[in-house]
């Protein structure tokens, strides 16, 4: 089966139950929303309390990596195999209807369930801790000064291999009861982006140092999704 027609097992679990046309449960809109981002929510249980942890994160095929302090209390809870749940969402637009329950918001989001493990295999964790850079910067590790052994013992690793997935969006802006059309109230949609600004090198730099090519993708007035997108792209052709 292949990337663009595989999809993630639906269960009760994952199921899109209110307004189920929304939903997709396909690799290649779970994938793409995901690699948009940078910033997910991991959510699990830890002595009966329920948390909820931003962190920034990437996918490999059909894992999720994250990283933290190892003396995180939040990763060394989940080291041990517990249940998580990864949130990840983007708000594409505001909508202004003629009554307040028509009122919404365009957005993708995803929420992938599956049992997280810590990166113990040196290697592994490693070549993660080279995607946690490169996965957003393609190819800028080999360009850095070393990683320490105290910082690489410092830092923690977290994998999830997605279990279960579902995306979720809505795209259709305005959406007034046909009744309510012809009412004089106003209405609009408002595009909602973020975008990036222009670079700002350190003035350390010494003039024959350069920006890499391979951070083209961030360019000044380019949405920041679409530049996230781009960098996963290079960082794994």
């Amino acid at each position: 089966m292949s990337h663009e027609t595989a999809t993630y097992p639906i269960d009760p679990v994952n199921r899109v139950k209110r307004l189920h046309e929304r939903g997709a449960y396909d690799h290649a809109t779970v994938h793409a929303i995901l690699d948009a981002a940078a910033l997910a929510h991991t959510s699990y249980v830890l002595d009966g309390q329920p948390y909820c942890t931003p962190t920034l994160f990437w996918r490999e095929g059909t894992r999720l990596y994250w990283h933290g302090s190892s003396a995180s209390r939040m990763l060394r809870h989940q080291a041990g195999g517990v249940p998580v749940c990864v949130t990840v969402s983007h708000l594409d637009s505001l909508v202004l209807a003629r009554c307040g329950f028509n009122h919404s918001v365009d957005y993708r989001a995803v929420m992938a369930f599956g049992h997280a493990h810590q990166v113990t295999d040196l290697e592994e964790k490693e070549r993660a801790l080279t995607m946690m850079v490169d996965r957003f910067y393609p190819q800028r590790t080999a360009t850095l000064r070393p990683t320490s052994r105290q910082e690489f013992k410092a830092t923690a690793v977290m994998v999830m291999d997605i279990e279960r997935a579902s995306a979720k969006t809505r795209s259709k802006g305005l959406a007034d009861d046909p009744e309510d059309q012809d009412l004089p109230i106003y209405a609009e949609r408002i595009p909602v982006m973020t975008v990036l600004g222009q670079p700002e090198p350190c003035a350390r730099l010494s003039p024959e140092v350069v920006r890499p090519a391979t951070l083209a993708p961030y360019q000044a007035g380019e949405r920041l999704d679409v530049a996230l997108a781009a960098a996963h792209r290079l960082a794994y052709s």
